[in-house]
C-alpha cells in the first residue's frame, strides 16, 4: 500500500442513477464502507438542485453543472469498527440501514460490501 489515508466522499445517487441507465447494473459493490466507521453521521447525495428545483435528468455538460447544488439525506453513523464482519448480519444495524437505503434509492441490490483493506474483507450478499 501507499501509506496514504483511505478517504472517500459522500455517495452521489444522481450519478449512480445515470451510470445505471447507461450500463444496466444487476448488482453493486460498495467499497470502503469501513472508512465511515468513525463518523457520527453519513450523508448521501440524493438529488441535484438548480435554481431551487430538483433536476430529473443528469447534466450532460460541465456548463450545465454551473449553479447545481446537491440535496443530501443524513443517516446515523455506526461508530463501530466493521473490518472483522464477514456476514451482512454481523454489521451494526446502522451500517445495514445504510446499505439498504442505497438499494432503495437506486433500485439495484448491493451484492458486495467492502469492510476493510484486505482481499477477504468483502461481504457477499445473496440478493
Amino acid at each position: 500500500t501507499t501509506g496514504r489515508p483511505r478517504r472517500c466522499g459522500w455517495l452521489d445517487i444522481p450519478l449512480l442513477r445515470y451510470t445505471n441507465t447507461v450500463n444496466g447494473y444487476t448488482a453493486l459493490a460498495l467499497t470502503k464502507t469501513d472508512i465511515l466507521d468513525k463518523l457520527d453521521e453519513i450523508k448521501i447525495g440524493v438529488y441535484y438542485v438548480k435554481d431551487g428545483k430538483r433536476l430529473d435528468y443528469y447534466p450532460s455538460s460541465e456548463k450545465q453543472f454551473i449553479g447545481v447544488e446537491v440535496e443530501y439525506i443524513t443517516m446515523p453513523g455506526w461508530k463501530t469498527p466493521i473490518p472483522a464482519c464477514r456476514n451482512f448480519a454481523d454489521l451494526p444495524q446502522n451500517a445495514q440501514n445504510y446499505v439498504l437505503k442505497i438499494e432503495e434509492l437506486l433500485g439495484v441490490p448491493v451484492r458486495w460490501v467492502g469492510v476493510g483493506q484486505s482481499r477477504d474483507s468483502m461481504i457477499m450478499r445473496n440478493v
